[in-house]
């Protein structure tokens, strides 16, 4: 196997975050969300791993050009108690800055089984057009 492909399949821990100054504390663990970040002439869509999370408690802000996604992820039920614990429950945070190619007036989120999917669309004077010769 070539180094590329064992790189490829590589597992990746989650990342818990560190607080850092001017940062609101929240309580329990808090983790950076996996992302894909796909763009074609017309949008970027962003893809957020967070397994766990209720679509009804994703919370998306956009101020001051950074859009910003936070989560909580609630225990499925109280007082368990686990025979064997591999996976820490937290919350998701990620921030992004958003360039002036995105109309953040009309960015729009949906939730599916698990993964955040933000479309980001361009404002018109961004997107590629072709010309006609007269």
């Amino acid at each position: 196997m070539s180094d590329t492909s064992k790189k490829d399949l590589e597992v990746t821990e989650k990342k818990a975050l560190e607080a850092t100054a001017g940062e609101p504390t929240r309580e329990g663990l808090v983790y950076e969300p996996h992302v894909d970040i796909i763009e074609d002439a017309e949008a970027i869509t962003l893809y957020a791993d967070m397994p766990g999370v209720r679509k009804s408690d994703v919370d998306i802000d956009v101020r001051e050009g950074i859009l910003t996604l936070n989560a909580p992820v609630r225990p499925t039920s109280d007082g368990w108690q686990p025979l064997l614990k591999e996976y820490e429950i937290g919350g998701f945070t990620r921030r992004f800055s958003l360039s002036e190619k995105i109309d953040a007036e009309r960015i729009n989120a949906r939730m599916d089984n698990g993964v955040l999917v933000l479309k980001l669309p361009k404002m018109e004077q961004h997107k590629p057009r072709k010309i006609q010769i007269g």
